[in-house]
């Protein structure tokens, strides 16, 4: 236990660094902190990896030219941070306090403190919550064109929204295939009006209105969609390869109600993950970012605890023991 007088009041810490939420921005901040010498816990709810754990081949990370399952990525994350000594514990967060420059983390095994926090709880993709959708998650139904995009070149794919993100990864798609179909429950684009308009102008998209995903069918991956017109109340099958989900995404940010957020609800941060509280840091699908890619949540997680361990030099040239 770190013993750090800060203010005039000798205080108790267990970390330095604790890191809450256990994806690739959280593991590899939990390595580059061990391996400063900080002594670090990852609080995870559930198993180390995220949501890279439901990824079935992992192709675009820089340093594997072949495909790795995400399961075997995310054990290689956890055991290099291991390695280097940080620690785990499976707990689940329940609030986060700041007093007098020491932050109190409630969790589900007891409370824990720390001079610096890293909040890595992520994002969770809004689900369409239809028969299918949950028993081909990996096998044709995906919530990222980048990821897994490239799977289905030249294939028959199937993208379900009408926002930004729909039509944007609709346009990456339809350099892949020339068979994308966008489909959306309205009469109208909710994107903005320039990214629609060069939807609607591409070739290699169909666009139907109207139009609702009732379930996906298939035996050992996605074979087929039923679909909805809900204007006029017809419904049909056609064959698809892959669904790709598009409806929004929730950033897990409950334990947090005072920092600062986008309209979207993501935390807003400067350029070294830090919030507008001093020593607490947000980082990966959490945070207000423009891509969210696993290359870009570990280039978070490294940037926080880089400016973490600066903060904590600061702290402890202020104080004595």
């Amino acid at each position: 236990m770190l013993k750090v007088l800060l203010g005039g009041l000798r205080m108790n810490t267990d970390y330095d660094v604790a890191i809450i939420g256990g994806g690739a921005a959280g593991l590899t901040a939990a390595q580059y902190a061990a391996r400063a010498n900080l002594k670090v816990v990852i609080i995870e709810e559930m198993a180390p990896g995220g949501q890279c754990l439901i990824i079935a081949d992992l192709e675009n990370y820089p340093g594997f030219p072949e495909p790795i399952s995400g399961i075997e990525f995310s054990q290689r994350f956890e055991q290099q941070a291991r390695n280097f000594g940080a620690e785990f514990l499976t707990a689940t967060v329940r609030s986060l306090k700041k007093e007098d420059n020491i932050f109190n983390i409630e969790t589900s095994k007891g409370i824990i403190t720390s001079l610096t926090v890293i909040v890595a709880t992520g994002a969770k993709h809004r689900h369409l919550g239809i028969p299918g959708e949950k028993e081909f998650t990996g096998r044709g139904v995906s919530y990222c064109a980048t990821c897994d995009g490239p799977f289905f070149r030249n294939k028959k794919i199937l993208v379900v929204g009408g926002g930004d993100a729909a039509c944007d990864e609709s346009m990456f798609l339809a350099n892949l295939t020339d068979k994308v179909i966008l489909i959306h429950r309205r009469d109208r684009f909710r994107a903005q009006k320039a990214l629609a308009d060069r939807v609607v102008a591409n070739k290699n998209i169909e666009v139907r209105f109207n139009t609702e995903l009732k379930e996906i069918k298939g035996s050992m991956k996605v074979e087929k969609g039923v679909f909805l017109n809900n204007k006029s109340g017809e419904e049909y099958e056609e064959e698809v390869d892959a669904v790709f989900v598009f409806i929004g995404s929730d950033p897990q940010t409950a334990i947090l109600p005072e920092v600062e957020k986008d309209e979207a609800g993501y935390i807003v941060t400067n350029q070294c993950m830090e919030t507008e509280i001093p020593g607490l840091y947000a980082v990966g699908d959490v945070r207000n970012t423009p891509f969210r890619q696993l290359v870009v949540a570990a280039s978070d997680g490294a940037i926080a605890t880089h400016c973490a361990s600066q903060y904590i030099d600061d702290l402890k040239g202020q104080s004595y023991t």
